[in-house]
C-alpha cells in the first residue's frame, strides 16, 4: 500500500468516529433523558479527545509528508487539500482546549435549554461567558496572529472573510430594508386560523420529506426544540417542530432540513467516510436548504399542491383558494424569530447576529452585556422591542454550542440559492409545471447533479460558480425577492 492508501484508511476511521460523535449530539437533542446531561458531557469530551488525538497524530504528519499530491488524480488531490488544511488547523489547537470546548458545549447546551424554558438569561450567562472565552482562545490559536473571527469562520466557510461578508451584506441591506418597508406598508394577507393537530402535522411532514426526495430508508424525522439535520452517507437524520397554531412552522422546517439531508444523501457514494463525503461548507449547505424551502417550497406552483394536501389533512383552512394560501405562506409580518422569518426579513436577523458575535469574539462585547446589545439592535432594525428572552438572545442554540462564525453562512446560503435558482430556471424551464403536480424530481435531480453529488470536491465558491456558470453575487437573490414580493404586494 502507498502512503496515500494508508492515509485514506486512517481518515475513514476518523470520519467514522466523527459520525459517532454526531450521533451523540442527535441523541442529546431528541431522546436523551434530562438527567443524563453531565454524563453526556464527559462522553462527548472523551470522543472529542480521541478525535483530536487522531487528527494531530505524528503518523498523519508522516503520511502527509510522504504523499506527492501531483501524482494523484483530481479526486485524490481534493482529498489531500482537505486533509492538509484540517491537519494544519488541528495541530494549532491544544488537545486540552479541544476537550474542554467539547465538555463545555454539552453543559452549555443543557443550560441554554433550561434558561430558554424559564425565560432566564442570567441562568445561561456563566456558561455562555465560559464558551466565549474558550472560543476566543481557539480563534487566537488558529489565527496565528491574524483575525480570530476569520479563523473561526473557516470551520464553516473555507476561504471566506468577515470583511468580504460585510461588503456583501452591506450591498444586501439597503434593498432589503426598502422592500420590507414597502411590503409592510400594504395590508397584510389573511393567515391560517384555528388549531392543527400536531400528530397530523408530523404525518404530513413525512410526506413532504419524501416528496422532496428524502430517502427514509437512510434517515428519520423526529422532533426537537431547534430543527436540525445530522449525519452523512447512509445515516442522515432530520428533526422538525410542531405548533398547533402554526403548521407552516413544521412543514417549512421539515422542507428546510430535507434540503440539508438531500445534500448529504446525494453525495457520490464513492466519497463516503472521506473528507469529500460531506457538504463542502455551511454556505453551500444552506443554499440547498433555502432553495428547497423558499424558491421551490414557497413558490406558487408548489403551494398550490400543498394547499390540497393540507385540506385533505385538516379540512377547511379558512382561506378562499390556492392564491390566498400562497399569499398566507409568503406573508410578511412583524416577528422575533429568525427561523420563522419570511424571505425578505430573514437576512436582517442574520446580520444582527453576525455583528454581535464578531464583537463577542473581538472582546468589544461581553456575555453580561449581550441581552442589552441584542435588544437595542433589534429595536433599531425592526422598529419594536423584544418582549422576552426566548424571542431575543436565547432563541438560537448556536452560541451555546460554540458555533461562532456559523450565522453569516445562512445569508451566504441565501445568496447562493438565488444564483442557483437563476440557473435552474434555464436548465429546467418547465419547473413550475412539475411542482404544480407535486413532482420535485426534475428540480431536485438538477440540484443533485449540479451541486450535491460533488460533496467536497470543489471549494465553496467554485462549487456554486460551476453550477451557475457565473461567480456568486447578491444580485440574483435581490432580483428574485423584488420580483416575487413586488407581485404579491402589488408594488
Amino acid at each position: 500500500m502507498t502512503a496515500f492508501d494508508d492515509l485514506m484508511a486512517y481518515e475513514r476511521q476518523t470520519q467514522a468516529l466523527a459520525q459517532v460523535a454526531g450521533r451523540l449530539g442527535w441523541d442529546q437533542e431528541t431522546v436523551m433523558p434530562r438527567g443524563a446531561g453531565a454524563q453526556r458531557a464527559e462522553e462527548t469530551a472523551a470522543v472529542a479527545a480521541i478525535l483530536h488525538e487522531r487528527r494531530t497524530s505524528p503518523r498523519l504528519g508522516d503520511w502527509l509528508a510522504a504523499v506527492d499530491d501531483t501524482a494523484l488524480d483530481a479526486v485524490g488531490q481534493a482529498q489531500m487539500r482537505h486533509i492538509r488544511r484540517d491537519y494544519a488547523r488541528a495541530t494549532r489547537l491544544p488537545s486540552d482546549l479541544a476537550a474542554e470546548i467539547a465538555r463545555t458545549r454539552s453543559l452549555a447546551h443543557q443550560r441554554w435549554a433550561e434558561a430558554r424554558e424559564a425565560e432566564d438569561v442570567a441562568h445561561f450567562l456563566p456558561m455562555l461567558a465560559r464558551m466565549i472565552d474558550l472560543k476566543r482562545q481557539e480563534g487566537a490559536a488558529l489565527s496565528a496572529g491574524s483575525d480570530a473571527y476569520d479563523a473561526l469562520l473557516q470551520d464553516y466557510e473555507p476561504g471566506a472573510t468577515a470583511a468580504g461578508l460585510e461588503a456583501m451584506f452591506g450591498a444586501l441591506r439597503p434593498r432589503l430594508v426598502d422592500l420590507r418597508a414597502a411590503c409592510l406598508d400594504k395590508p397584510a394577507p389573511a393567515g391560517l386560523a384555528g388549531d392543527y393537530d400536531e400528530a397530523a402535522q408530523m404525518r404530513l411532514s413525512r410526506v413532504l420529506a419524501k416528496t422532496f426526495g428524502y430517502d427514509m430508508a437512510r434517515g428519520r424525522v423526529d422532533k426537537a426544540v431547534h430543527p436540525f439535520s445530522s449525519g452523512s452517507g447512509d445515516d442522515v437524520r432530520i428533526t422538525t417542530r410542531t405548533n398547533p397554531a402554526d403548521p407552516f412552522n413544521c412543514f417549512y422546517s421539515t422542507i428546510h432540513e430535507v434540503g440539508h439531508a438531500a445534500y448529504e444523501q446525494g453525495i457520490d457514494p464513492a466519497y463516503g467516510l472521506t473528507p469529500l463525503g460531506q457538504g463542502v461548507s455551511m454556505g453551500v449547505h444552506e443554499s440547498q436548504s433555502r432553495i428547497y424551502e423558499n424558491q421551490l417550497g414557497r413558490s406558487r406552483a408548489f403551494t398550490g399542491w400543498l394547499y390540497e394536501r393540507m385540506r385533505e389533512a385538516f379540512g377547511d383552512l379558512g382561506l378562499a383558494d390556492a392564491d390566498a394560501f400562497y399569499a398566507a405562506v409568503n406573508a410578511l409580518q412583524p416577528g422575533y424569530i429568525r427561523t420563522e422569518a419570511d424571505e425578505v426579513q430573514y437576512n436582517l436577523h442574520v446580520l444582527l447576529r453576525f455583528d454581535l458575535e464578531r464583537d463577542l469574539i473581538a472582546g468589544k462585547l461581553e456575555a453580561a452585556d449581550l441581552e442589552e446589545a441584542w435588544n437595542a439592535r433589534f429595536a433599531t432594525d425592526f422598529g419594536y422591542a423584544v418582549d422576552r428572552p426566548s424571542n431575543g438572545c436565547l432563541q438560537d442554540v448556536h452560541w451555546s454550542e460554540g458555533l461562532f462564525g456559523y450565522f453569516p453562512t445562512y445569508t451566504l446560503g441565501n445568496v447562493y440559492a438565488g444564483c442557483l435558482m437563476k440557473a435552474l430556471r434555464v436548465a429546467v424551464p418547465d419547473w413550475e409545471g412539475h411542482l404544480d403536480e407535486g413532482d420535485l424530481g426534475a428540480v431536485t435531480g438538477w440540484l443533485r447533479e449540479a451541486v450535491q453529488r460533488h460533496g467536497g470536491l470543489y471549494e465553496p465558491r467554485e462549487a456554486i460558480a460551476r453550477a451557475c456558470g457565473e461567480e456568486p453575487n447578491e444580485g440574483p437573490l435581490l432580483d428574485y425577492l423584488e420580483e416575487k414580493f413586488g407581485a404579491l404586494y402589488g408594488l
